[in-house]
């Protein structure tokens, strides 16, 4: 009866059985590594938590705004929507926009799939977003193939969950990074735990003191403990590096080097790291990995990170909001869009520059830049400007007779000057 239950009654199929519930139940991760690999456990490796945080801290930065449709592809702030202020000031009881879009975007790098909770008014607008735990939330198909969830003992329909998911196979549910890669992290994971044990059990020394095969062995202990105390307190630490030391009796000191399987655990803990930040598709720089960087690829990197790590999950986000916040009668009225420009932006002297071209070319106005640089507009300053040898050019020379083309002009030339003064 149980089981039954959870496999469904006939009103719909378990779309992911192998998720939440079950790894509850039969645990998961198995891979060749033999570690146990889950998302908490996975979120202790260094350059992981580095990947899903950067992606998670970004997400939650952006601006994220409604927007309202107007004649001639103008647009305007839907302050007046009902889930204006859910996205913009508080989503719900206790999160902020940037806490809670921070939490979303963490759930679904590392579980492949975010979910809460929408509160709704009588007339269908959202009101609030509560987060869902992974673990308790089960995806089902209905009969008109729509999805429906299982929390509990309710089933909350498809219009009552805001659901993010990433890549799916069976387009309900997304993939799990961290299962897909579990022999990658494992391999990281194992590699961790064999370094911190050889630590905790090995013994190392920095070298070793030889004397003579031919001479006299120094059968007390407490004499041998005495010769390398005090070659230790003489040599070793910071502070006693590069003195010179006076070895009697023919005796020589031999320093140990790393061994080959130390070195190769430092090759893989790389080769791993690197790894983790394909599964992301995450610049190596943009996790702090600096060894092949240098300033000019970073501006490069930077949109790198942007178009093919950030824009697909931002993209998630925007069209699962779309789908899931809006009604189907406003959906051709108002839209969701979160700002990248402020990531795409180059260092000041670029930018300028072409704010330059841009105003040199008539197609941004002084209000223009000023907005993109967020800084209030200034009086007279939707002007846009046309180059003076920008005239007709079926007539040669120009038409700087005609009264309405030269007024024309030395008004632009009035707005340079006057642009030039401030």
């Amino acid at each position: 009866m149980f089981f039954s239950s959870v496999l469904g009654d006939g009103r719909g199929t378990l779309t992911n059985p192998d998720s939440g519930f079950w790894r509850g139940l039969i645990g998961s991760g198995r891979n060749s590594s033999g570690v146990t690999v889950t998302p908490e456990s996975a979120l202790g490796l260094p350059i992981l938590q580095n990947c899903v945080t950067l992606l998670a801290e970004t997400m939650g930065q952006l601006p994220c705004e409604m927007y309202r449709r107007q004649d001639k592809g103008q647009r305007e702030a839907a302050i007046n929507h009902p889930a204006y202020d859910v996205l913009r000031y508080q989503p719900n009881g206790f999160q902020t926009p940037y806490e809670y879009r921070e939490c979303s975007q963490l759930a679904a790098g590392l579980r492949g799939n975010s979910y809460s909770f929408i509160d709704r008014r009588d007339d269908g607008n959202v009101i609030g977003l509560w987060p869902l735990c992974n673990n308790k939330v089960q995806v089902l198909k209905g009969a008109d193939l729509l999805p429906y969830y299982r929390i509990g003992a309710s089933e909350p329909p498809m219009r009552m969950i805001h659901h993010v998911r990433w890549v799916s196979t069976n387009q309900y549910v997304g993939l799990s990074p961290i299962e897909v890669h579990a022999d990658s992290v494992g391999l990281a994971q194992a590699v961790r735990q064999y370094t911190g044990k050889s630590f905790a059990n090995g013994a190392t020394v920095s070298g070793v003191i030889e004397r003579p095969r031919e001479a006299p062995s120094i059968k007390d202990q407490g004499s041998i403990d005495k010769i390398v105390d005090q070659w230790g307190q003489k040599y070793s630490g910071m502070d006693n590096a590069k003195k010179v030391a006076l070895l009697q009796e023919g005796m020589t000191f031999k320093p140990i080097s790393m061994s080959n399987v130390d070195a190769e655990v430092l090759g893989i803990l790389k080769t791993t790291g690197t790894d983790i930040a394909r599964i992301y598709k995450i610049p190596l720089p943009m996790v702090n990995d600096l060894e092949k960087s240098n300033y000019n690829t970073l501006e490069q990197l930077m949109i790198q990170f942007v178009v093919f790590a950030l824009l697909p999950w931002v993209k998630r986000h925007e069209q699962a909001m779309m789908r899931d916040f809006l009604l189907p009668k406003d959906r051709r009225e108002y839209f969701i869009e979160f700002n990248l420009s402020g990531l795409l932006r180059g260092d000041q002297k670029s930018r300028y520059e072409a704010y330059a071209i841009g105003r040199q070319w008539g197609w941004l106005s002084v209000n223009d830049i000023r907005r993109l640089e967020n800084m209030p507009p200034v009086p007279g300053g939707d002007i846009y400007l046309q180059p003076l040898n920008m005239v007709d050019a079926g007539k040669p020379g120009g038409d700087l007779t005609n009264p309405k083309v030269r007024a024309q002009l030395e008004l632009q030339q009035a707005e340079i000057g006057r642009i030039l003064a401030q």
